[in-house]
Order: structure tokens, then sequence, then C-alpha cells
């Protein structure tokens, strides 16, 4: 696929290759791997804006950030847009370049609070949380699906509304709603929503390879493509598809990311979010039953570094 800088607002991106923002997984060491590894933008986990407006401590956590990250995007996940435009232009978000709304998380208790892909259902509503959060100054993203169900796709609709509402760039899931996280994605929806707008589109959903990479692009026309989990499983994602070469191998990268995470939060976070990075990323190796119990039994940073060397360096 042809790799490019993508403008968004006053950023110029380095890469149009982006790292879809995952709860639980997203957090500041994850995206400065992914940054290394070439990625032209990533954001942080899903951040909710009522949460923020209370000042829960563990959702402050998610915006954890230092000068290192160059570029920084925030994905804000509401339903309601007097909120959405108070926390995009608010004191804890200031570090942040861009903000991302989420209009596309399936899950359930999501789903019915109204926010999420709820909101694919209520265009009015969704229109107005991008006008306010663009008051913000910023450059803002769109990141939504098809549609609720697989019999009833509005993508390109939808991805008109969020332009003319001053969405500065789109990327789409290429699955309903209905599908959540599985089947092939419907490339002909991402393809109709580019053909619709003039903004930038990136494509998500289904991206497990450079090859699935490619086809996403082709069969699209997208501006560029967004991985999911499968970066997790193999981070090098981003330098095989932006050609940065990176030669580091999976023990060097879990030891790094332990260090990174150690040295800025609490040993507490550091093991479970180490401990699922690692069952991603040691995915196809033998004897993974085995020393997943190995990790989760791990109940300090020592103990969970001699895991590690057990899982990589066997």
């Amino acid at each position: 696929m042809e790799i490019r800088k993508i403008r968004l607002g006053s950023l110029l991106l380095p890469s149009n290759v982006f790292m879809a923002p995952l709860a639980g997984y997203t957090c500041y060491p994850f995206r400065m791997l992914a940054y290394e590894m070439g990625a032209g933008l990533c954001f942080t986990e899903m951040v909710s804006a009522n949460a923020l407006k209370y000042k829960d401590r563990a959702t402050k956590k998610l915006l954890f950030t230092t000068k290192e990250e160059k570029i920084r995007a925030v994905q804000l996940l509401g339903g309601i847009p007097a909120v959405m435009e108070q926390m995009a232009a608010g004191e804890l978000l200031k570090d942040f370049d861009i903000i991302d709304i989420n209009m596309g998380c399936p899950v359930p208790n999501v789903f019915k609070s109204g926010e999420g892909s709820a909101l694919m259902l209520d265009p009015k509503r969704a229109s107005a949380i991008i006008r306010g959060c663009k008051k913000s100054g910023k450059p803002v993203s769109v990141k939504f699906r098809t549609g609720i169900r697989e019999d009833a796709m509005f993508t390109a609709e939808f991805a008109r509304m969020c332009e003319a509402s001053g969405a500065d760039l789109i990327s789409i899931h290429g699955r309903s709603r209905s599908m959540m996280y599985d089947g092939e994605p419907y490339y002909e929806e991402i393809e109709q929503a580019k053909a619709a707008v003039s903004i930038p589109v990136i494509a998500n959903g289904g991206i497990c390879s450079v090859e699935d990479a490619e086809r996403m692009m082709d069969r699209t026309g997208a501006d560029g493509v967004m991985p999911a989990r499968y970066a997790l499983e193999h981070p090098w994602i981003f330098s095989e598809l932006t050609g940065r070469p990176c030669e580091k191998t999976a023990f060097q990268i879990v030891t790094e990311q332990l260090a990174l995470t150690s040295r800025y939060y609490d040993e507490t976070f550091t093991l479970t979010y180490m401990r699922k990075l690692a069952s991603y990323m040691m995915k196809k190796r033998k004897g993974t039953k085995r020393y997943k119990e190995y990790l989760y039994k791990s109940g300090s940073l020592e103990e969970l570094q001699e895991v590690l060397e057990r899982i990589f360096l066997s």
C-alpha cells in the first residue's frame, strides 16, 4: 500500500497507518511502541466524558501522557452534546491535539446509554456533539461503523453528516454494530463513504496482516488503515506497512514495555497491562496455556520479568 502523510487540521501526521483505540490496551506505553514502529496516529483508550466531568480518578489515569508523545489524540465517549463540548475544551484535555469521538462502540451497556454506536441512530445529536467538540479549536475525528444491522447500513449518509458537522477525518469500522468484532468487513460501504466525502477516510476492521491492509486499501480507496487487536499480537505490523526498519525481538519489546510502564504506573497497573500484552504477543508460541498460568501467578515485577524470559527466550 502507498504510505503517505495525512493532513489533519494544522497537523501533518507522519503516516496513514493508525493504531485503533482499544480499551485496556492503548495506554501511553503501547502508544509509544506503535509510534516507534511507524504508526502515524495513536489514540488513548476510550475515555468517558461524563466520568471526566465528575473527576473520576480512574478515568483521569487514562489521559496520562508525556512530552515524548509528539502527537496526542484522545478518544471521547459520550452522548450529551453539552458535556462533550465542555470536556473537549476543558483543562483535562489541554495536552491533547486531537479529539476523536467514539460513535462506534457496540458494547451493550454503552449502546443502551445512548453512547457509542447508538449515536448512529440519532444523527441530530451526533451532529451536535461534533459541532460542540469543534468549538475546542482542535481537529476532530469521528470513529463509527457501517450501521446498526447488516440489513440496514447507512455508512455514506453518516459520513456526509460528520463532514457537514465539521469533522476533519473519519475512521470507519467496516462492520455493523450487530456484527460486533467478527465477520468479513463490508468494503463497499467504506468505499461508498469515501466517495461521499472530501475529508480523509481511515478504514478499520479485519486487518490481521499486511495483505489484509493492502486488500482494504485496494477495495475501499481509503486514505489509510487502522489495525486494531492484531497490533497487540504483532506490533511489527506498523513497521511492515510503513517500511520503517525494526529488528527488535518480542523479548526486547516486552522488556522495554515493562520498563516504560513501571516508570510511570504503579505495580498493579503494570502487572495487569503486561500480562494482557504478553498474552497477545505469545499467541503463536507452544505451551501458551502453561505460560499464561505462569503469567497470572506472577505477583511482582521481578517474577513477571522471569516469566517473560521463560516465554520469549525459550
